[in-house]
């Protein structure tokens, strides 16, 4: 991860006489989906916050690098379904990402047009991230603890709107899901963790994984001269 990083910004420093970039803070609130809590595919409870860059290409898509920290957590007894609030399970994590994609924009957005610009975006891409492994600890009348490090991958599936507010500022709005390669944010599936299988200290459904999602704002500041997209 560190060498990714260290490229980047090699790149972005060797590229920075002619194109236009963006960088700026992102703030807002996460939430998680899984077999703990509530069910809701939107609904920020805790804290999320970091830091965007973009390298505008054209118009039309920009390449995007994003490092965020956020806190997730669940309580069954939140939940709409009886089964859950009958089994009481709650936890809380933490997630550390850093996202590497495209930012594709529905309409033109030129930031050197004289004109206020806006439009809706989509953005994909990978994601990296490091999480906790959660355990059920003393059997499936336990309490859910947090355990060593689990380092993943996920897809982001990210929509939000953007519109100039200066010149040179840009501010979105954005709603996101991150598809994750792991069932063991809330300690459902501890195969993950103990490379094996414990079907005492199991539940929750198997043929998904968890999901968590970003909803906030970004304020972004850009620079760089006016790119030439004729050879794009």
């Amino acid at each position: 991860m560190k060498h990714l990083l260290a490229l980047v910004f090699m790149v972005i420093a060797a590229t920075s006489y002619s194109q236009t970039f963006e960088l700026g803070p992102f703030i807002g609130g996460s939430n998680y989906i899984g077999d703990v809590g509530k069910t809701n595919y939107i609904n920020p409870n805790r804290l999320v916050g970091g830091a965007l860059f973009k390298w505008n290409r054209s118009p039309r898509h920009a390449f995007r690098l994003s490092l965020l920290y956020a806190e997730i957590a669940a309580d069954d007894a939140s939940s709409n379904e009886p089964r859950r609030q009958a089994r009481g399970y709650s936890f809380e994590n933490t997630i550390a990402e850093a996202s590497l994609g495209v930012e594709f924009n529905f309409f033109n957005f030129d930031l050197h047009e004289d004109t206020p610009q806006s439009s809706p975006y989509l953005y994909t891409g990978l994601t990296y991230f490091r999480a906790d492994h959660v355990y059920l600890q003393n059997g499936r009348a336990g309490n859910l603890i947090n355990e060593s490090s689990n380092w993943e991958f996920a897809i982001p599936i990210v929509f939000g709107y953007k519109e100039t507010i200066t010149k040179h500022i840009v501010g979105a709005l954005e709603i996101g899901g991150r598809f994750t390669f792991t069932d063991n944010l809330d300690g459902s599936w501890p195969e993950e963790l103990l490379g094996r299988r414990a079907p005492s200290i199991e539940f929750g459904n198997r043929n998904t994984t968890d999901w968590y999602v970003f909803t906030g704002v970004s304020l972004t500041f850009n620079f760089g001269r006016k790119p030439c997209y004729c050879n794009l």
